[in-house]
């Protein structure tokens, strides 16, 4: 009897809505969480690249200064 009242089915509906839109949410913030990573693991691979070229060149500067 409690199953067939109005508010139950109405509050039931609600609860199947909720959980479906929070299921979504985890899809879409787990693709977002992977693309992030991505995305920072190619940063940090282009700031190593950067940051070898700087030493490359300060220490092809330093060793062309004449000390005598």
């Amino acid at each position: 009897m409690l199953s067939e009242l109005p508010e139950t089915v109405i509050l039931r509906q609600l609860a199947d809505q909720l959980r479906a839109r929070l299921a979504a949410a985890r899809r879409e913030q787990a693709g977002y969480s992977t693309e992030a990573v991505i995305v920072t693991a190619l940063l940090v691979a282009g700031a190593i690249v950067v940051v070898g070229i700087i030493i490359a060149k300060v220490t092809s500067a330093a060793r062309g200064i004449k000390t005598r």
